[in-house]
């Protein structure tokens, strides 16, 4: 029997949408820490909202090649959240600003958009991010941060032995599809949208939150 998808609701800038998608019945939400994103918010703004949040349901702080200095900043105003690193974090670089283990992270695998591009060797990058609680697949567009754009999920190419989550593109109607591919590639598969249920960038839209859950429970 396949394990329940967990869905994870980013870029949360407004306390409403935190609201909307607690009561959609989400099990995570992203607070985007990247200055040059249309989504950022502060640590400060960050632990406001974070604060709305009940029991069981977890905040994400997302960094992109933040300073360990930075990452702390941001979790002591924000305790108990899980960190996703998004940007070209090394190894050692996540396992110094998780506070050598203490904190779990997620870590973001950037799939290449191009069909005629090498395929991207998820095994390989799954053990050299081994401490990672989850993988983070994603779309490599230019920048950080998936744009909004889907990738093939058919171009990854063989099963890691690691929980993934899946993001980039995502909506109501294709989440469904995107979940059918890839969990028998891995041992557990969670779902992260952001633009997808977006009525504006960093402006979430209740019912496209309600309808990507209920998608998602579907399955």
């Amino acid at each position: 029997m396949a394990s329940r998808t967990a869905v994870k609701i980013c870029g949360l800038t407004r306390p409403e949408d935190v609201d909307a998608a607690v009561d959609a019945g989400a099990d995570a939400i992203g607070f985007v820490l990247y200055p040059p994103s249309p989504r950022y918010v502060t640590p400060q703004r960050a632990a406001e909202l974070a604060a709305r949040l009940p029991a069981f349901v977890t905040p994400v702080l997302l960094f992109v090649n933040a300073s360990v200095e930075e990452v702390a900043a941001a979790v002591a105003a924000v305790p108990g959240a899980l960190l996703q690193f998004h940007g070209d974090e090394t190894p050692e670089d996540c396992w110094a600003a998780s506070q050598q283990g203490r904190l779990a992270f997620l870590r973001a695998a950037r799939i290449p958009l191009d069909a005629d591009t090498p395929p991207f060797d998820l095994v390989g990058f799954s053990k050299r991010f081994d401490r990672a609680r989850a993988i983070l697949v994603d779309a490599h567009v230019p920048g950080y941060g998936g744009g909004g754009r889907a990738f093939d999920w058919s171009l990854l190419p063989a099963a890691p032995d690691a929980h993934l989550v899946l993001s980039g593109g995502l909506t109501p109607d294709n989440v469904a599809a995107g979940i059918a591919a890839l969990r028998p590639l891995c041992r557990t598969l969670s779902v992260d949208v952001s633009s997808g249920v977006e009525a504006a960038k960093g402006v979430k839209d209740p019912a496209r939150i309600r309808a990507f859950v209920t998608a998602v429970a579907s399955c």
